[in-house]
């Protein structure tokens, strides 16, 4: 970024107003009804099954319910389900759907759509299709109960159920569940059981999205916790305005017209610091892990030596000051599980923070014999993450000689193109840029992106193929202790290394930016809706 914009940005110059004169006069009147949040991106998916997509699974947790919630210690507790029991042999799990849910249309949720939805969910998740391969048997007793009978005990089948990591197990109508999971359901058929109701007619890609009040949704009695607990819909209107300009968002958050940004621009937090009206936040403690994946399916960087040369160029640092400036406090290295948790590890992590070498790496580049072959990088331009990364990693690519094609473009457009397995010649890619909640990253059951199941079932974009790392994975699983499951996630580092299904770029913390008279937002990996009112 150059001093001309960042001087403009934290002098905090005036930028095109997001609301006309009339329409702000229209929200001062109703803002105890409607909260405005500038969310991470683009919604254009709105498959939370077929895509992880941060932005499609934070609108559906809006829509859909799940059978179970995770608290803030990651326990499981009942959401939908009244309850469970579990048999002496620890196999068959029978739950009780609570009494009178209703999905949005009007019809009973039942046992049945539970079953399709754990169905169709297992075929896409990581430690859904762990436990696909453990059920013997789904059966539905009633309306209300459905069992789900295993071919061995399986600890975390609850975990599993309430997890808030992409992909979440989102319970849906059983006739939407019956879409195939490797192709996304149509907008019509976003219809859950949850506190907020998508408004079809008022989604406009590129500029807004909205929901509104289930009136039928009984909350539960608990308080909300991270996922679990009472879901309180406080606001009649949830609408969120896709703002890409950092300036822009950040003018509508100081004048009023948006109440919460969900991820500010670092270079603007001194400028919103400055304002009494605005209250910066860390809300997730486990932060953000940022990652650099290939496309495993074609040159160049089907070829492991080749993606080695490129990680050796690559410093963490660059990337996290980057992301979030020059405040050594809100990043740290990062392996390929988040720190600060029981399953990371410092094994091998000088190949990722030691001294870059550029020379070093162009040498190792030619022994591994690239060829000048096109690099597309598809970066998406309007979330300051991935932007700030992609720009980071393009003068990598240049410093190394290597063929770079730049494709800036938005974040909807890269969800599209990442599944395209294409060669670049049609339409392929070869890089992008992503992130993860450092819950997703805590331990092998949920994490994907250290998935090396080639292009398998279930498999998530780049297409890695590495036998080591799936034969640890499953030994991680059934590890008697958590010190033999940390001692297996070492090993799975050691060989992360080597086969590299992606590049850790470090974990970095951003807050929320909110209105200081926007109340009870939740801590947890996303911005969650419910229980957020007005002072």
């Amino acid at each position: 970024m150059t001093l001309k914009r960042r001087t403009m940005l934290q002098g905090g110059l005036a930028a095109p107003a997001l609301l006309s004169a009339a329409s702000r006069k229209a929200m001062a009147q109703d803002r105890t009804r409607v909260i405005r949040s500038v969310p991470i991106g683009d919604l254009r998916a709105l498959d939370p099954i077929w895509t992880t997509a941060y932005i499609t699974r934070n609108a559906g947790f809006m829509v859909w319910d799940t059978l179970f919630g995770l608290d803030s210690q990651f326990r499981a507790q009942p959401q939908m389900a009244e309850g469970h029991t579990l048999s002496d042999d620890r196999r068959v799990y029978t739950i009780t759907l609570r009494q009178g849910l209703t999905f949005h249309d009007g019809s009973p949720v039942r046992g049945a759509d539970c079953v399709a939805s754990i169905k169709r969910w297992a075929v896409r998740d990581a430690i859904g299709q762990k436990l696909a391969t453990l059920v013997d048997e789904y059966r539905v007793l009633d309306d209300r109960r459905f069992e789900i009978r295993l071919k061995e005990p399986f600890a975390l089948t609850l975990f599993a159920l309430g997890k808030p990591a992409s992909n979440v197990c989102f319970i849906m109508p059983e006739r939407v569940a019956a879409t195939d999971a490797n192709s996304q359901i149509r907008p019509e058929d976003v219809i859950g059981s949850g506190p907020f109701r998508f408004q079809r007619d008022e989604w406009n890609p590129g500029a807004r999205a909205v929901w509104t009040r289930n009136p039928d949704y009984q909350p539960r009695s608990e308080p909300a916790d991270w996922v679990s607990g009472g879901k309180r819909a406080n606001f009649e209107r949830i609408e969120w305005h896709i703002i890409p300009d950092a300036a822009t968002a950040s003018a509508a958050l100081q004048s009023g017209e948006v109440d919460w940004w969900e991820t500010p621009l670092a270079d603007l937090f001194p400028v919103l610091r400055r304002d009494r009206n605005i209250v910066l936040e860390q809300m997730n403690p486990l932060g953000e892990i940022g990652i650099l994946r290939f496309n495993h399916l074609h040159p160049p960087f089907d070829n492991p030596a080749i993606r080695r040369a490129l990680a050796m160029a690559m410093n963490q640092a660059d990337y996290m000051q980057a992301i979030v400036g020059d405040d050594a406090a809100l990043w740290k290295h990062a392996g390929f599980f988040t720190p600060g948790t029981p399953m990371a590890t410092e094994t091998g992590l000088e190949a990722l923070k030691g001294p870059r070498d550029i020379e070093a790496a162009k040498r190792a580049l030619a022994a591994a014999g690239y060829n000048g072959e096109r690099v597309v990088l598809i970066a998406a331009t309007d979330i300051p993450i991935t932007n700030a990364q992609s720009q980071v990693t393009a003068q990598v690519l240049r410093q190394l000689g290597m063929n770079l094609d730049y494709v800036a473009t938005d974040w909807g457009t890269v969800v599209q193109r990442r599944a395209s397995r294409e060669p670049v010649e049609r339409g392929g890619w070869n890089l992008f840029h992503t992130w993860w909640a450092g819950f997703d990253h805590a331990n092998p059951a949920a994490h994907l992106s250290i998935r090396g199941n080639g292009t398998g079932p279930g498999s998530w974009f780049g297409w890695p193929t590495s036998p080591r790392l799936e034969e640890l994975r499953e030994a991680w699983f059934v590890a008697p202790s958590e010190a033999e499951q940390a001692r297996i996630c070492e090993e799975m580092q050691t060989v992360a290394l080597r086969d590299l299904p992606y590049v850790p770029t470090g974990q970095f913390f951003i807050p929320f930016a909110f209105r200081r008279d926007v109340t009870g937002i939740l801590k947890g990996p996303m911005p969650l809706f419910w229980n957020v009112a007005r002072s």
